[in-house]
């Protein structure tokens, strides 16, 4: 039997000490190469299957949104799937493991997207925020920023592989952490601090996961706690630079007592959990959501567009949604189990901390367990954007089954 690299045993042990249990059985070495598969070898349906009925949902929402809301344009969001279709396929098909020794390609692509909105005359501004830029010739917008955590996804993954499971110089700990704030801060200056959040958390927990000791984790977790409090305190008190925006401080200040300004900065939490809770077991049905379809819940489409789907389907729609999300991060932990190289577990750990991050906060932030922020949610919150990255991420997941048993 061929000997096992130190590299997986150290890769195994990580996710081991991350989500328990075995690291699965590992693929034999002489089993068919990505040429000579068959497609349906080469995909990884557990993944596959509950991502479409993730998108079909999302669909049958957006639909539905469609009916009260003139922004939610259904036609839009097909047009997103297409696109995200046909980018996921190309995912699929490349080669992901070239990507392992480009971090500084990585790092640069990565800087650009992040500036692209701010480059004047092809910045564009949508309700008030900025972040989108307008494609030259074309007329469609895209909001750089979201392909930017899965080019993250890819520059962390690569970086912190490298240590093979095992990351023991605090120097080297320390310059992951400086790299994971170049993208984080650019993001802040748009500023766009929702999608800042998700990139921190995601980078954050590959670091974790490629084997960074929990002292100097918990370290870190002290110093940025200490940090925000001073920022908070700083923009609450006069005098003193106020780093965060008015919007924000308000939105933490109703996330701490919503009762604070109910028909104010809390108007929003307020309608979103009146929606949720009015959906009752079952929902009160297709078109009949009566705190979006009458105006009374701001961007139920896009931010707030679990509270749609719960006045909509209820509580019983609302589990299935999250059995959904469940089936398809559960797959992906599986997958990562039984990756043989670092470099792919990482992979797919960043992008399964994107999908988890993503929906906790917007689920969360529905039910007043979370702050308002203006995180979509996957696969189903109207955007095209949204939707073309959540969809490349199943790409991506899927190039590491597609290449998990062949020769780099």
């Amino acid at each position: 039997m061929a000997e096992i690299p130190t590299s997986s045993i150290a890769g195994s042990r990580v996710l081991e000490s991350m989500f328990g249990g075995a690291a699965g059985k590992r693929p034999k070495n002489n089993t068919k190469t990505p040429k000579n598969q068959g497609i349906a070898e080469s995909i990884y349906w557990p993944v596959i299957l509950p991502a479409l009925m993730l998108v079909a949902f999302g669909l049958l929402v957006v639909w539905s949104a469609s009916l009260t809301i003139s922004d939610a344009s259904f036609i839009r969001q097909l047009i997103g799937v297409a696109f995200g279709v046909i980018a996921a396929i190309a995912v699929w098909r490349f080669d992901y493991r070239s990507l392992s020794n480009l971090t500084r390609i990585l790092l640069i692509v990565d800087i650009v997207l992040m500036v692209l909105p701010l480059i004047p005359g092809l910045g564009y501004e949508s309700h008030g925020m900025s972040g989108w830029i307008r494609i030259p010739f074309i007329g469609l917008t895209l909001q750089p920023s979201e392909l930017a955590k899965l080019v993250t996804i890819y520059l962390m993954a690569a970086l912190v592989a490298q240590y093979n499971g095992r990351i023991d110089n605090i120097q080297e700990y320390l310059k992951l952490c400086l790299t994971l704030a170049v993208p984080f801060v650019l993001i802040l200056i748009q500023p766009d601090l929702g999608t800042g959040l998700i990139i921190l958390f995601t980078g954050a927990m590959i670091i974790i996961a490629g084997g960074a000791k929990r002292s100097w984790v918990l370290s870190t977790l002290a110093i940025m706690i200490g940090i925000i409090a001073l920022v908070i305190i700083s923009s609450m008190t006069e005098g003193l630079p106020h780093i965060l925006k008015d919007y924000q401080l308000k939105r933490l200040i109703v996330f701490v007592d919503p009762s604070v300004d109910p028909t104010g900065d809390g108007y929003n939490l307020q309608q979103a959990k009146i929606a949720v809770g009015s959906g009752g077991l079952f929902g009160k049905g297709i078109g009949n959501a009566s705190q979006a379809g009458q105006g009374f819940l701001p961007e139920a489409h896009t931010d707030f567009v679990f509270a749609l789907l719960a006045e909509e389907f209820g509580f019983v729609g609302s589990c299935v949604l999250i059995g959904l999300f469940g089936w398809l991060m559960v797959s992906c932990i599986r997958l990562s189990q039984l990756c043989e190289q670092p470099f792919a577990k990482l992979v797919v750990v960043g992008v399964v901390s994107m999908w988890c991050f993503q929906v906790l906060q917007n689920v969360g932030m529905c039910i007043g367990l979370m702050p308002i922020t203006g995180i979509p949610l996957p696969f189903v919150s109207f955007g095209s954007s949204s939707m073309l990255t959540q969809l490349m991420a199943v790409g991506m997941i899927q190039s590491v089954w597609r290449y998990r048993q062949s020769p780099a």
